[in-house]
C-alpha cells in the first residue's frame, strides 16, 4: 500500500477483478472499471459503509446513468452499494479507519437523532415517507435515531420542552411545517432555551404546505422532496433562521414560517371546510373567496428595515416611557405603541429614536413572512432570506377582483410582490390592529401563524372554538439567526 498525506493507494477486488483503488487526502475514492475511470466523492456520494466478511461495502447516493432526469435537470439519485475487497485483514482495516475518518472529518453530520412523525398531517403519508424514504438513508448513513409518532396537536411540544437534548445531535420533523413550530415552541419554554434552540432542526416535506423544506432546498435548485431533505440533515450543513416573536399580553407565540391576517388567512383556515377536494380545495376556495371578497378595518404599525423607510406614514416623535417590563412609545400622533418585553426571551429593539410608521386600513390581506416559500407552490416573499433579522411584510390594501386573480396566479413564482397593488416591504419590528369587515361591522377576521390559528374574531369561521390570542392588538418583533436548521448549503 501506498500511503501519504495526500492519497492512500492498494490493490484490491472489485467484482472479481484485482484493481487499484486510490482515495485521495481531498476524500475522492478511484479505481478502473475495464477501459473506464470510476469515482466517488465521500463527502457528496458515500452515505456510510459496513464490514462483511472481507469485503467493504459502502453505501452511495447518486446519480442514475441512463439519462432520467428529475427537477432541475439533474440525475435522479438511487442508492447504491458498492463492494470492494482489500487482499489482506491489514488492508481492510485501514481502508475502514481511513473512511471512517473521512466521514466522521465531514464537519455537522450526526450521529443520533430524534425523528419525530405526524401520522395524521397532510396527505396521511409520513409513516410511508419516514419507511421508503428516512429510515433506508438513515440506516444506510450508520446514523443512530429515535422515532416517536405524534400522537395529538402539540405532543411535539411537549417532547421538545422535556427530553434530554445531549442525547441528540438533531432533532427531524417528517410532516409539515405544524410540527418543527411546535418544537421550536417547545425548545423556547425551556428553562435552557438559550441553549436549546441552537438543536439542529432537520425538516423531511410529509404535509400539505411545507413551505421550509421547499424554502431551504430551493436555495440550492434541489426538488422539494423528502430524499433531498434527509440528504441535507445526513450532510449535516448548517444555517441560521430568524425566530419571530408574538406577543400579547402574557401570550407568546415563537414563528419560523409566516403570520396572515384577511385574504390569505381566510383562504388557509376557512377552505378546511373543503378537505374532502384534497390539494384542489385551496385553490377552490381562494377563487371563492376573490368573488365573495372582503376587506377589513385596521391598523398596521412598523418598524421598517433599512431602505424602506419610505413605506407608510410618521407617526410622530420618538418618545418612550418605560415602567416594568415594558416601554411605551408615546407619538405625537395617533394610538401610543407599546414594546413589551418578556424577560430574557425577547428581541433586541433600540427603543430610543424608533423611526415607527403607520398604514391605515381598510386591507385586502395582511402577510409576514419569514422565509420565501409559503408552501410548495407559493412563493410568497422572494426577498426573504432566513437570518437577515427582519420579516418581509406584503399587504394588499386595494385590488380589483380582476387585478386580486391575476395576483393570485403570479404566487407560483412571486411576481405578485411586483405589482402596483402590492406594498412589499422588510421590517424589523410589527404591530397589528385587527379590525372589523367593512361590510359587516358585525363580523371579524382570524390571525394565522404558521398554520396555527392565533385569534378567531367575533363571526369568524368556528369562531366559538378557543385560540392562543384574542382579536385584538398584537406585536411581533424578530431575533436575528436564533434557531439553527439543518440545511442543503
Amino acid at each position: 500500500m501506498d500511503q501519504n498525506r495526500e492519497t492512500i493507494s492498494d490493490l484490491v477486488k472489485i467484482d472479481g477483478v484485482t484493481t487499484t483503488l486510490t482515495l485521495t487526502y481531498a476524500g475522492k475514492l478511484s479505481w478502473n472499471d475495464g477501459d473506464s475511470q470510476r469515482s466517488l466523492t465521500i463527502e457528496k456520494e458515500v452515505l456510510g459503509f459496513s464490514i462483511q466478511g472481507s469485503r467493504i461495502f459502502l453505501k452511495t447516493i447518486v446519480e442514475k446513468s441512463d439519462g432520467s432526469c428529475c427537477v432541475g435537470g439533474k440525475g435522479a439519485l438511487v442508492r447504491k452499494s458498492f463492494a470492494f475487497e482489500p487482499l489482506s485483514e491489514s488492508s481492510l482495516q485501514l481502508w475502514s479507519n481511513m473512511i471512517r475518518q473521512k466521514l466522521d472529518s465531514l464537519a455537522g453530520r450526526p450521529k443520533k437523532l430524534l425523528v419525530l412523525v405526524n401520522p395524521f398531517g397532510g396527505r396521511k403519508s409520513a409513516l410511508k415517507i419516514f419507511a421508503a424514504d428516512v429510515k433506508p438513508l438513515l440506516d444506510d448513513a450508520n446514523i443512530l435515531f429515535t422515532m416517536q409518532e405524534t400522537t395529538h396537536q402539540l405532543h411535539a411540544k411537549q417532547i421538545a420542552s422535556k427530553i434530554d437534548l445531549s442525547m441528540y445531535d438533531g432533532i427531524v420533523c417528517v410532516s409539515g411545517d405544524g410540527i418543527l413550530v411546535e418544537v421550536v415552541n417547545g425548545l423556547m419554554e425551556r428553562d435552557d432555551w438559550e441553549s436549546a434552540i441552537r438543536m439542529p432542526l432537520g425538516v423531511v416535506p410529509a404535509g400539505t404546505g411545507n413551505g421550509m423544506a421547499k424554502s431551504l432546498l430551493d436555495t440550492v435548485g434541489q426538488p422539494c422532496t423528502a430524499l433531498y431533505a434527509v440528504l441535507a440533515i445526513i450532510r449535516g450543513h448548517r444555517r441560521s433562521l430568524d425566530v419571530a416573536t408574538i406577543l400579547q399580553g402574557d401570550t407568546r407565540f415563537y414563528s419560523v414560517l409566516m403570520l396572515a391576517w384577511g385574504l390569505v388567512a381566510d383562504i388557509d383556515i376557512e377552505s378546511e371546510k373543503f378537505r374532502w377536494m384534497g390539494s384542489a380545495r385551496m385553490d377552490f376556495y381562494a377563487l371563492l373567496r376573490i368573488i365573495h371578497l372582503r376587506t377589513y378595518n385596521g391598523q398596521l404599525y412598523f418598524l421598517p428595515a433599512p431602505g424602506y423607510e419610505a413605506f407608510g406614514n410618521k407617526i410622530g416623535g420618538q418618545s418612550f416611557e418605560c415602567v416594568g417590563d415594558s416601554c411605551t412609545h408615546r407619538p405625537n400622533q395617533g394610538v401610543p405603541i407599546k414594546i413589551q418585553q418578556h424577560g430574557n426571551r425577547h428581541s433586541s429593539i433600540d427603543l430610543q429614536n424608533l423611526n415607527w410608521k403607520k398604514i391605515d386600513g381598510p386591507f385586502v390581506s395582511v402577510w409576514l413572512h419569514n422565509v420565501p416559500w409559503a408552501s410548495e407552490d407559493t412563493m410568497a416573499a422572494p426577498d426573504a432570506k432566513f437570518a437577515d433579522g427582519y420579516l418581509d411584510l406584503i399587504i394588499m390594501r386595494t385590488c380589483s377582483k380582476l387585478s386580486l386573480l391575476a395576483l393570485m396566479i403570479e404566487l407560483n413564482n412571486g411576481n405578485h410582490v411586483k405589482s402596483p397593488d402590492v406594498l412589499y416591504l422588510k421590517v424589523k419590528a410589527f404591530i397589528l390592529e385587527p379590525g372589523s369587515r367593512t361590510a359587516d361591522p358585525s363580523r371579524e377576521g382570524i390571525i394565522d401563524s404558521d398554520g396555527e390559528v392565533l385569534a378567531r374574531g367575533k363571526g369568524a369561521y368556528k369562531c366559538k372554538q378557543k385560540s392562543l390570542m384574542t382579536y385584538g392588538k398584537l406585536q411581533i418583533t424578530v431575533d436575528q439567526g436564533l434557531a439553527t436548521l439543518f440545511s442543503p448549503i
